[in-house]
This record gives structure tokens, sequence and C-alpha cells, in this order.
């Protein structure tokens, strides 16, 4: 008799799931409701079922349901938002903010960004703020690189020459519902770029 003829044909239960394939399975369960049925929806619980879990194995890993959606959202945009090295700060930015605009335009990426509108939900809020600060500190190593090149100025602030850059992105996708085109990047590097050597 196999195992799923053992289980009735329902697969391995769901306590055998462990390790790295449980934390795999439980993180594309937990984008999967995010994208699909919204945060509301996107409980342990329902992640847990989703995911072939037992929710009690999703609370000892994650401790809270804040916890798991900010690792679950990390570990899918891991690869979506690189860190380039290509040798001139223009190049670098506009790899990368041209890939932030094609996260942006995927339901995974939207729902990221509109997780910072639910004020109510504070832990979220301060997971968001983690998550976007870190991926945006890479942006700013990238601005670094430029400036310890000679590339840009010496007082160049990266901080808020990244922020330029991206505020136009979130905009639109937060306020005014403008297309966030792959073009939209560049002009936007090369806007902040020039006027920082101005």
């Amino acid at each position: 008799m196999t195992s799923d003829e053992a289980t009735g044909g329902q697969g391995a239960p769901p306590l055998r799931r462990r390790g790295e394939r449980m934390r795999q399975a439980v993180l594309a369960a937990t984008v999967d409701l995010l994208t699909s049925q919204g945060l509301a929806a996107t409980t342990v619980g329902s992640v847990a079922r989703a995911a072939g879990v037992h929710e009690t194995s999703v609370y000892r890993r994650w401790k809270t349901r804040e916890n798991l959606i900010f690792d679950a959202l990390a570990t899918h945009t891991e690869q979506a938002l690189p860190t380039p090295d290509t040798g001139t700060v223009r190049e670098d930015l506009c790899e990368l903010f041209t890939a932030l605009t094609r996260f942006l335009a995927t339901p995974v990426g939207t729902t990221l960004l509109l997780l910072g509108t639910i004020r109510e939900e504070g832990a979220l809020e301060e997971g968001r703020r983690a998550y976007w600060q870190a991926r945006l500190e890479c942006a700013e190593i990238l601005v670094q690189r430029g400036i310890d090149r000679g590339e840009l100025a010496a007082g160049t602030d990266p901080h808020l020459l990244v922020e330029a850059i991206t505020g136009p992105l979130f905009a639109r996708v937060l306020l005014t519902g403008e297309p966030v085109e792959e073009a939209l990047a560049p002009r936007l590097v090369d806007l902040v770029l020039n006027s920082s050597h101005a």
C-alpha cells in the first residue's frame, strides 16, 4: 500500500512537511493568498490549510502573521530586484529601477505597496517600512559606488537621490494610477542624475 493510499489519497500528513520543504510551501501559499484574495483573507490558518501544514507549525516558525507575510514577500522578490554592478552608476540604477517597474506591475508588487496604506495594521506598517528600507539601501549602495568612482559629486546624498527616483514610481501605483512602464525608469534616472550635476 502506498502512503497516499494509506491516507485516503490525501498525500503526506501535514506534520510530515518540515524544514525547507515546509517553509517553501508556506511562503508560496502566502503569496498566492495575498495576490488572489487580499490581505484580510491571508490569515495564518488559511495559509496553513493552503500549504498543507499545521497552523501550530507556522506559528512556531514565524511567530506572527506579519513576520510570515514579509518573509514571503521578501523571498518572492529577492530575484526580482537585483543589485547590479555594470561599472557605471547610470546603468546600475537603470537596471535596478527597470526591474522595480516590472515588479510594481505585478500583483505582488502592488500588494506590497498597498500594505503601507492600511494604518490600523501597525506591525504590517513597520514590516513594510523595514522591507523597503532594506531594498532602497541596496540602491543607495549603487549611488555610493558612483560617488567613489567620481561619477557623482562627493556631496551627493545617496538616500535623497534614490528617493527622487522611487517617489514618482510609487506615486503612480498609489496615487495617480498612471501606467508604470519600463521606459519611465531610465527617464527618471537621467532626470535625477542630470539635476545632480547641475
